[in-house]
């Protein structure tokens, strides 16, 4: 019974395998060990002495165990990585000494000896195959487990190493194959070359033995050319130099630029040095470097173009010199001609010659194109750079403007007419436009500048190389004009502009004319720009010359002609033969100009307008005077003038007034302080705009205006939108002595905007007076006219106006049509009143101080007198006797408007021819202010 129960336990179960021990675990009840490749070195042994069955083999890549714990994931059946070379000898061994073992035990029975025995072998079999897949696996993946030893980092890096010095050195050896196989065939063409040429000499040699005729002479000429094998074989070899150069230098090329990138690589080898720091290519750095070449030096494109023409010419002569009989000189020809033109090549005979000939034309045919490309090109920048305005001017004593705006072609009409008298001048004008906008916009003007040159050019009046490219040195007067944009920011760029002129290292030779659209302003662009800047405040001066207008109706044309070239204007000279004369004598001593002033040299060339008539002209002292043009006067002798008896007729006293401002300015602040000068006590000024009251007092405040220190004039504010006709007819539009429509800051940066803003305004405000005025007491005029109720002109336009007299502000010169339709009193062009002073102040800056007086409440101003101040109705005077009667009110009278004419006349022409006089006239005069 043992033996039976021997044999049953010996006997394993067919459906579950025995568990198999490892030696370095003595318990029993551990965990069991699963075999697999990430324990190589570990060796199992049976603890049953029953081997398992021989159909269930183990295999390295095969299958699973019969037991896998779920907690380590799926299980990798195939994919299991082999151990290393010397833990897979170790376990073979000792499979191999426990199969020894085994096979040297005592057999308990003979049955059992017999068939432990059988599995022994087969154990031993199943070792071995399974010993010998490993070492397969092993040598078929060696980096995989490599990777798992200690040393993996080492063993990669010089894997690494050894794979790159592998590809260099097959690299290499490619390069020796390539350059062996040109060898080869360079070296077996010349040998065919030399073996035609043989053939052909032996050819030669056969048919002079066979001849019969052959004479001494050619025998002598044959052993003579056969005695100098030394000077063909140096042809020859030369030829073959001259090919293997020709081929060498069609290959080096392509292969430098396609293996160029190598060669750091090849210096970091020859180094051996591990440099992991990032480098940039040699390709893109060879590329950077010649980019860089031909935007830096303007000439690299034509070097480098005549410099592939030599090469071609050079190496196209080598070629031929290779494959010809020709000499080299002769090929060098050759291949000019072929480069120069690409017929000449038709003549060629034989393959090889036509083939290089082809080759050179085609070259000399590209060479070509680039080079036209190269001058087209250089034609187009050129005359792009004088389209957009690059180029430099080259000009003296010319006027430059510096900046564009909608004042700039007014500007350009009055300095063409001031210039028409010297048969033209040149204006330079640099903005920040293209050149060929601005000279379209200019072009549309439509007007004859008379000789004039009006030059373009685009540039910054910021920059200083644009500054000297306008030759701003050598300017007779220069105009920075104010942009289209808010007073601040304009005016800070008016005075950017002055301080870049002020670095101009070569000076200034003539006097910067500055349009400023803030007063408050002005003092800081004067201390920059010192006594060579003067400015003209285009805001204060048309709000100024608004109120004016307002309060004396149609002054306004009689400024346009003042202040326009085409007319009269202001003109300063010295005449040494009026020194010693008192002023009354010059005052009528001048047949073509009317004497206004003097500018006074004792007293550092103040002007004094209208001065007394006691006052003697001295030494240095200059005459202003109002005439045509600078050249059309002269003194004349003194004529003889009859002062007579004229009616002595004092100045009406002013009476309160009320007066409408509809919107608002920037400068309201100063308006309201000139008219606080010239108003009476009890005058009203109502101001009607969509400013809230109390931000109006706040801006009036931070003006400078101190509003309860007002004493004639008393605010009236009234909120509304001028555009609006429901706001308008709650005001008492019919009640106002002068209603004046302001071009609103909120659309003074837009002309168009402000111009329609101003004439809705007007239309509305007309509209609205036809309908309520017929309901008014026709008899109740203002007491302001009451003075100049004789002049027939004043009560056409009051009555036109509908008994009140309306000033529009007009930006746009266009817009001066529509507003004579609409039966306005009178109106004002801004843009077209500061151009004209702008030209006049950069003619002459001295005429700056004059027109200051004239616009400001104190001081001379211009004036408009009735007739009957002066005469009596139908006496017969000359003009001279109207200014000595003028001088008696201490007046200056400069022109006159007759009943029946429609414009006034300034300086009127024969002053000395008498003529009769109406009540109806009225006298320009320039008085000193109450």
């Amino acid at each position: 019974m043992p033996h039976s129960d021997e044999e049953s336990s010996s006997k394993p179960k067919p459906d579950r395998p025995l568990l198999k021990k490892s030696k370095t675990f003595s318990d029993d009840t551990r965990a069991p060990h699963f075999p697999g490749p990430l324990f190589p070195a570990v060796r199992r042994l049976s603890v049953s002495p029953t081997p398992p069955p021989p159909s269930e083999t183990y295999s390295v890549n095969g299958d699973r165990d019969w037991m896998y714990p779920s907690f380590l994931g799926p299980h990798a059946a195939r994919n299991r990585l082999t151990p290393n070379n010397k833990s897979n000898s170790k376990a073979s061994k000792s499979l191999k000494h426990e199969a020894f073992r085994s096979a040297s035990m005592p057999a308990i029975s003979n049955e059992g000896g017999e068939r432990r025995g059988d599995l022994v072998r087969r154990g031993f079999e199943v070792r071995e195959s399974k010993e010998e897949e490993m070492k397969r696996l092993a040598a078929l993946v060696p980096s995989a487990a490599s990777s798992f030893s200690p040393s993996s980092n080492s063993s990669a890096a010089h894997s690494v190493a050894a794979s790159k010095s592998g590809r260099f050195g097959s690299c290499g050896v490619v390069y020796l194959l390539t350059f062996t196989c040109i060898l080869a065939v360079s070296y077996t063409i010349c040998l065919q070359t030399k073996v035609t040429k043989l053939q052909e000499a032996n050819f030669n040699l056969r048919r002079w033995c066979n001849n019969e005729d052959v004479h001494k002479d050619g025998i002598q000429v044959l052993e003579s050319q056969s005695k100098s094998p030394l000077f063909s074989s140096r042809i020859t070899d030369s030829r073959t130099m001259a090919l293997y150069a020709v081929l060498f230098s069609l290959i080096m090329p392509f292969a430098s630029y396609k293996y160029l990138d190598y060669v750091p690589r090849l210096k970091k080898l020859s180094k051996r040095t591990m440099d992991n720091k990032e480098e940039v290519p040699l390709k893109k750095r060879v590329a950077y470097t010649v980019d860089v070449c031909f935007s830096v030096y303007p000439y690299a494109k034509l070097l480098a173009l005549l410099f592939a023409t030599i090469f071609l010419i050079g190496f196209g002569g080598l070629a031929l010199y290779a494959v010809s009989d020709s000499s080299f000189a002769e090929a060098l020809w050759q291949s000019w001609t072929f480069v120069a033109d690409s017929g000449n090549h038709a003549d060629i005979i034989g393959t090889r010659p036509r083939i290089v000939s082809v080759s050179i034309t085609s070259g000399g045919m590209l060479i070509f194109a680039m080079m036209l490309g190269l001058v087209s090109d250089a034609i187009t920048e050129r005359v792009d750079s004088l389209r957009k305005g690059k180029s430099e001017v080259i000009e003296s004593n010319h006027i430059l403007i510096l900046g564009w705006s909608d004042k700039l072609g007014s500007l350009l009409k009055q300095l063409a007419i001031a210039n028409k008298s010297i048969g033209g001048g040149v204006v330079v004008v640099l903005a920040e436009r293209d050149k060929e906008e601005m000279e379209m916009d200019i072009a549309k003007l439509e007007f004859n500048f008379m000789g004039t040159s009006v030059i373009c050019r685009s540039g910054s009046p910021l920059i200083l190389a644009d500054l000297k490219k306008v030759s701003v040195s050598k300017a007779r007067a220069i105009i920075v004009l104010a942009s289209d944009e808010n007073a601040d920011q304009s005016d800070a760029r008016a005075l950017r502009v002055v301080l870049s002129l002020t670095g101009v290292k070569e000076g200034l030779r003539g006097h910067v004319v500055v349009e400023m659209s803030d007063l408050d302003n002005e003092p800081l662009v004067k201390l920059v720009g010192g006594e060579l800047t003067e400015t003209v405040v285009a805001h204060d001066v048309i709000g100024r010359l608004m109120i004016q207008c307002a309060l004396q109706p149609g002054l306004a044309q009689i400024w346009e002609d003042i202040l326009g070239f085409e007319n009269a204007e202001f003109y300063i000279k010295r005449w040494p033969q009026m020194d010693g004369l008192c002023f009354r004598d010059v005052l009528i001593s001048f047949p073509d100009a009317i004497p206004c002033g003097v500018k006074v040299a004792a007293d550092g060339g103040k002007i004094i307008l209208n001065p007394d008539d006691s006052y003697v002209l001295k030494e240095g002292d200059e005459i202003l005077v109002i005439a045509e043009d600078d050249d059309t006067y002269a003194p004349g002798p003194t004529p003889e003038v009859c002062k007579g008896v004229f009616p002595k007729i004092h100045d009406p006293p002013k009476y309160p007034e009320k007066i409408l401002f509809c919107g608002w300015r920037r400068d309201i602040d100063d308006m309201i302080m000139v008219l606080e000068a010239f108003l009476a006590e009890g005058s009203e000024l109502w101001m009607f705009n969509e400013v809230p009251e109390k931000e109006r007092e706040r801006k009036l405040t931070d003006g400078g205006l101190d509003i309860s220190g007002l004493v004639n004039i008393k605010l009236v504010h009234r909120e509304g939108n001028a555009v609006i006709r429901r706001h308008l007819e709650s005001l008492p539009l019919e009640m106002f002595d002068s209603i004046l429509i302001l071009a609103d800051e909120s659309v003074e940066d837009s002309v168009v905007h402000s111009d329609s803003r101003s004439l809705a305004t007007l239309l509305l405000i007309r509209d609205i007076q036809s309908k309520r005025l017929p309901y008014r007491d026709t008899k109740s005029i203002s007491l302001r006219h009451s003075g100049f109720c004789h002049s027939s002109w004043i009560r056409e336009m009051q009555q036109a106006s509908d008994k009140s007299i309306i000033i529009s502000e007009i930006l746009d010169s266009r817009t001066r049509n529509l507003v004579s339709v609409s039966r306005i009193s009178d109106y004002v062009l801004s843009n077209e009143l500061v151009s004209m002073a702008l030209a006049m102040v950069a003619e002459d800056k001295q005429i700056n101080r004059v027109l200051e007086e004239l616009f400001a409440e104190e001081g001379n101003e211009m004036c408009i007198k009735p007739a009957e101040f002066y005469l009596y109705d139908q006496e017969e005077l000359c003009f001279y006797d109207l200014m000595i009667r003028g001088r008696q009110r201490q007046e200056i009278v400069i022109g006159y408007r007759l009943a029946s004419a429609e414009c006034a006349i300034i300086n009127p022409e024969n002053k000395a021819e008498p003529r009769k006089w109406s009540l109806d006239d009225v006298f320009v005069v320039i008085s000193l202010g109450e």
